[in-house]
C-alpha cells in the first residue's frame, strides 16, 4: 500500500515530530566534535524546507552511534544543530534531552516554521526496546508524525515505530518524508517491474547477508554479477579451492541452490574468472573495532579458478572486470549492492571502481541505476561518481531487508493513502 507523504499533510501551526537519520561521522578537532560528512543531513533538507514553508513546528529526533543508554559527549547531536542551522538558513534550537520538561518548554515557545533538534534518543535504552512508556513521553509533543529516516526504518524502536502508533491511535497522521518516499519508490516500485535487461551486481563479504536478496532477484533479473568475498563461497560450491579467502563453508548448499535456481530460470549468474590475490601476514596492530590488522603482501593477478593456497582473493581481476562492465553496458536497469573487493585499499579497488564507472556510463546513456546503500555508495562517492547515477539509497541494512521483501516496521507504522 502506498503511504501518506508530507505532500498530503496540512501542518500549519501543528507540532510535527519528525524522525531523521543524523547518525553522521564526527571527528574531534581543537577539542570540538566536527561533522566530516553531512550527506545524511543534506538528504533531509527538501522535507524540512517543505514543512517550514507550510508553517509546521518541526521537532526533530535522531540517534547517534551506540551510546547504550548512557550520555556520551562524543555522541551528542549538538554539532548537528549547528550544521543544520547553517544549511536551512535559520536558527535550529538544540534541546539537550529528548523527553521531559526541557523538551515541553522548548516546544511550547515554538512559532510556525521553527525547528528544534532533540538530543540523541539512544541516550535511553528504552528507545531500542521500543518501550511503550518511553514512546508516550516522546509522543507528548506530537500532533503529526513524519519519518524521513529510511536507514533506521527496519528497526522497531520507540522513535521509528512506537511514536507513530501512538499518534495514529490519537487520530493524527503519520507520513513519509520526501527522502523516505523516494527510497520506497526506487527500491520498491521501480524494481517491481524493472525495464529489461535488468542487471544486478552483488558484492560484499557474506552470502548469508545477501542470500534472501539473491533468491528474490533471481525471479526478476536477466543477469546477476557476483563479486566481493562472497564469490568464494560460490567457488567452493563449484568445487574449486579458495585458499585463504573469506568463505562461509556452512553456506555451500545455499550457494548451490542459488546457482541451480538461476540456471532453471535462464538467469545469467556470473562469478569471477580471475582475481587479484594477496598473502595475509598478521600484525600486532588493531583497527578501530579492535580487530587485528592484516598486512596483505605480494598482490598479484590469478587467472586460475583455484585460489593459491597461501593467498586470499581481494578483488575481481581484469578479465572479470571487462566482462562485468560489458554486461552493465547493455542494461536498462541496474541494481548494485556491495563492493567487488577490499576497495578501501587502492591495490584492491580497481574492480569496484570499474563497476562504478560502468554503472555511471550506462546511466548517462539512459539506463536507470539504483544503488542499494552502504559501501556501494561510499565507493561511488570516493570515485566522485555519486551524481552520475539515478538513485543512491541512504539505508544499508534497511535497503537489504526491503529488497528481501520484508516489511519495515518504520514504514508499516505510517498511514496508508
Amino acid at each position: 500500500m502506498p503511504k501518506l507523504t508530507v505532500k498530503d499533510l496540512d501542518v500549519r501551526g501543528k507540532r510535527v515530530f519528525m524522525r531523521v537519520d543524523y547518525n553522521v561521522p564526527l571527528e574531534e578537532k581543537d577539542g570540538e566534535m566536527v561533522i566530516t560528512d553531512a550527506t545524511r543531513i543534506n538528504e533531509t533538507l527538501p522535507t524540512l524546507r517543505l514543512l517550514i514553508e507550510q508553517g509546521g513546528k518541526l521537532i526533530l529526533t535522531a540517534h547517534m552511534g551506540r551510546p547504550k543508554g548512557k550520555r556520551e559527549a562524543t555522541m551528542s547531536l549538538k554539532p548537528v544543530a549547528v550544521k543544520l542551522s547553517e544549511l536551512v538558513g535559520r536558527k535550529v534550537e538544540f534541546v539537550d534531552d529528548c523527553i521531559g520538561d526541557k523538551v515541553e518548554a522548548a516546544v511550547s515557545k515554538m512559532q510556525p516554521g521553527d525547528v528544534v533538534l532533540l538530543e540523541n534518543v539512544r541516550y535511553y535504552n528504552e528507545e531500542e526496546a521500543n518501550d511503550p512508556a518511553f514512546a508516550e513521553k516522546l509522543a507528548k509533543v506530537a500532533d503529526v508524525y513524519v519519518n524521513d529516516a529510511f536507514g533506521a526504518a527496519h528497526r522497531a524502536h520507540a522513535s521509528t515505530e512506537g511514536v507513530a502508533r501512538l499518534v495514529a491511535k490519537r487520530g493524527g497522521q503519520c507520513a513519509a518524508g520526501l527522502l523516505m518516499d523516494r527510497e520506497l519508490k526506487f527500491l520498491g516500485e521501480e524494481l517491481e517491474n524493472p525495464a529489461k535487461p535488468f542487471v544486478v551486481i552483488l558484492g560484499g563479504a557474506k552470502v548469508s547477508d545477501k542470500i534472501l536478496v539473491i533468491d528474490r532477484l533471481i525471479e526478476k533479473a536477466n543477469t546477476i554479477l557476483i563479486g566481493g568475498a562472497m564469490a568464494y563461497t560460490f567457488r567452493l560450491a563449484q568445487g574449486f579451492k579458495t585458499g585463504k579467502s573469506l568463505v562461509e563453508a556452512d553456506k555451500v548448499e545455499i550457494a548451490k541452490a542459488a546457482l541451480a535456481k538461476a540456471a532453471a530460470r535462464g538467469v545469467k549468474f556470473l562469478l569471477p574468472v580471475d582475481d587479484v590475490v594477496a598473502s595475509p601476514v598478521k600484525t600486532d596492530k588493531l583497527d578501530k573495532k579492535g580487530k587485528p590488522i592484516i598486512d596483505w603482501q605480494n598482490p598479484r593477478i590469478s587467472a586460475d579458478m583455484n585460489c593459491p593456497d597461501d593467498a586470499a582473493g581481494l578483488d575481481i581481476g581484469p578479465t572479470t572486470t571487462k566482462a562485468y562492465a560489458a554486461e552493465v553496458a547493455s542494461a536498462r536497469t541496474v541494481l548494485w549492492n556491495g563492493p567487488m573487493g577490499l576497495f578501501e585499499d587502492k591495490r584492491f579497488a580497481e574492480g569496484t571502481n570499474a563497476v562504478a564507472r560502468a554503472v555511471a556510463e550506462t546511466t548517462q546513456k539512459g539506463a536507470k541505476s539504483i544503488i542499494g546503500g552502504g559501501d556501494s555508495v561510499k565507493a561511488l562517492n570516493k570515485a566522485k561518481l555519486g551524481d552520475k547515477v539515478t538513485f543512491m539509497s541512504t539505508g544499508g541494512g534497511a535497503s537489504l531487508e526491503f529488497l528481501e521483501g520484508k516489511a519495515l516496521p518504520g514504514v508499516a507504522a505510517l498511514t496508508d493513502k
